[in-house]
């Protein structure tokens, strides 16, 4: 927490208008700013509300003259700030943050940041509850469910927040400095909003760069950009594995995840314990205890928090069964590396959706997977020539041209008992409000098909 940071009385512009930009709004005019939100929409839910609490709305895109006479400007992960106006402003000496950043210069409590090219919801959502179930006081938010605003005013010297922190959102800081910081793991993704692989990375790992001695990184020891980019951190390292090729840190080893040190193996979770599919889940598991156990919570409240909890919707959601043929939800696959752990969860007969708005990656890093696991591919969306292109002369591909049509021939494909994943390793921005919009839509096709059938 920045006991000297202060808005009041001064001029601030919020960029973007989606969930994190009008919790900051609502954050900014408690601390008593003046507040402008600039949105590129001509109108959204939140207007009037906004409106009515004081804050000045602008729509239709930002301006330079509105962006140049603030103080601050706080830009949504949304918004991407190579823009001419904002870059202009930032010339001309504005100041300019993220919303995750300023929510944390008025934080109480300590902060464990989860990032990662995927994982990082699982994980955090996992983390939250072996803290509960260790009777800390948990807030779980940012990328994930609660922007981070949203729970400054809740935040006391005893709060745990967990805070899942995306590359959009760790560009944008310049103090943020978690207690413990877990860097999961990175593939190329997000290539449409970051300039290059580099870019991204670095972007990354700015979640270490503000630790100090006192702070603790949680680190892959199997992904060469997390060990290489680390260097430096100024941070405790501590490892995990999830190739169980470490001989100090935490790793799966046999039926437990155990912590290895140069002396002693201490078991601390029985991998039975595990209720999630996928053996990318037990990577995450491996994460989270990882974090935990340097966070002082025990092993007894870890292994609790893993009984019953099969995961998040969207992420490798079982979506019923017609006859022999399963569904499978991972909308939240949108990227190359997420559909690539999706496909190998299945021993065979996969007939995978794939597409969307394409982020960049190697659609054709898909291929060894798809030979081992897979069946065929229906593909969706504006990446639909990108997949027939990457992918066709590995399985059968066919093109469909809506979700319904995708469940519906991904079905015939798969009889009489494969499996129908969706793992897009895109976006979903061409059809679709957003990956869980996809994710219900899927769902309600396998509902509709189900009815059809019986």
């Amino acid at each position: 927490m920045d006991s000297d940071f202060s808005v009041r009385g001064r001029s601030v512009v919020v960029l973007g208008a989606a969930r994190s930009g009008v919790a900051v709004a609502e954050l900014l005019l408690r601390r008593g700013a003046r507040v402008t939100l600039s949105e590129a929409r001509s109108s959204f839910d939140a207007m009037d509300r906004l409106r009515d609490a004081g804050v000045q709305l602008e729509t239709g895109g930002h301006t330079l003259p509105t962006l140049r006479a603030a103080d601050l400007i706080v830009a949504s992960p949304g918004v991407p700030l190579a823009q001419p106006a904002v870059e202009a402003a930032r010339r001309a000496g504005v100041e300019i943050i993220g919303e995750l950043e300023l929510a944390s210069r008025w934080l109480r409590g300590r902060v464990i940041a989860v990032t990662g090219t995927k994982g990082k919801s699982t994980t955090t959502t996992l983390i939250g509850r072996m803290l509960e179930a260790d009777g800390r006081v948990v807030l779980v938010g940012g990328n994930i469910g609660v922007p981070l605003s949203a729970q400054v005013d809740a935040s006391t010297p005893e709060t745990m927040h967990v805070v899942e922190a995306s590359s959009f959102q760790l560009e944008t800081t310049t103090t943020f400095k978690p207690w413990i910081a877990l860097w999961l793991n990175l593939a190329d993704d997000h290539l449409d909003r970051h300039p290059d692989v580099a870019s991204y990375a670095a972007a990354k790992a700015r979640v270490l760069a503000n630790q100090d001695t006192g702070d603790i990184a949680v680190l892959n020891a199997d992904d060469p950009v997390v060990v290489a980019q680390s260097a430096r951190a100024a941070a405790q390292r501590v490892w995990f594995s999830p190739s169980g090729r470490l001989s100090e840190g935490f790793v799966v080893e046999g039926a437990w995840i155990v912590r290895r040190t140069a002396t002693a193996r201490e078991p601390l979770v029985p991998t039975a314990a595990v209720e999630l599919a996928g053996r990318h889940m037990l990577d995450n598991v491996t994460a989270a205890v990882a974090v935990c156990s340097v966070a002082g919570v025990p092993a007894a409240a870890m292994t609790q928090a893993l009984r019953g909890f099969r995961g998040l919707e969207h992420v490798m959601e079982p979506a019923g069964q017609i006859g022999g043929v399963r569904f499978v939800n991972d909308s939240k696959a949108t990227n190359v590396e997420a559909a690539r752990r999706s496909i190998e969860s299945f021993p065979h007969g996969v007939v995978a959706i794939i597409g969307g708005r394409f982020k960049g990656g190697q659609l054709q890093d898909l291929a060894p997977a798809l030979r081992a696991h897979g069946k065929a591919v229906i593909a969706i969306g504006d990446a639909a020539p990108l997949v027939v292109e990457a992918l066709g002369s590995v399985v059968p591909v066919t093109v469909a041209g809506s979700i319904r049509e995708a469940v519906d021939g991904a079905y015939q494909q798969a009889l009489p008992d494969g499996v129908v994943l969706l793992a897009p390793a895109c976006a979903s921005f061409d059809w679709f409000r957003d990956y869980a919009d996809r994710g219900r839509a899927f769902k309600a096709e396998v509902e509709r098909l189900r009815g059809a059938r019986a």
